[in-house]
């Protein structure tokens, strides 16, 4: 199969690649079927719609900034990320995460109700 992306121009990938979510993602519920791209040297990953490859999601795994993170047994949180030409106002939403689990191609969001967990944690900071 091919996905035409405005970033990394056709894809070409295996429809055994494609991670099926339930319910959406919040404000996207209609779309269903993503794909998880990634490049060789980056950091982020990129959660794209199928159905609207003009849908794409910047994505950090949260295991890389918190140990301690709420973890989902055979389930990998990532971040939503808000992506800025100033990489000091660069954030990762770390209250609403994105689960994927990789086996089964399955993924799903929620909204983890705690104040300690902000909508825009800084994700790089100035030493």
């Amino acid at each position: 199969m091919k996905l035409k992306t405005d970033q990394f121009g056709e894809v070409e990938f295996q429809e055994e690649k494609i991670i099926f979510f339930e319910n959406g993602i919040l404000g996207f519920e209609e779309l269903n079927r993503f794909l998880l791209i990634s490049e060789d040297d980056g950091i982020f990953y990129w959660l794209t719609s199928i159905d609207q490859p003009e849908i794409v999601f910047p994505l950090f795994p949260i295991n890389l900034l918190k140990d301690d993170y709420k973890q989902v047994e055979n389930y990998e949180p990532f971040g939503i990320v808000k992506l800025d030409k100033d990489p000091e106002k660069i954030t990762i939403n770390l209250k609403a995460p994105i689960y994927i689990n990789h086996n089964d191609k399955t993924g799903y969001q929620k909204i983890i109700d705690s104040d300690k967990l902000p909508v825009d944690y800084q994700l790089f900071v100035k030493n």
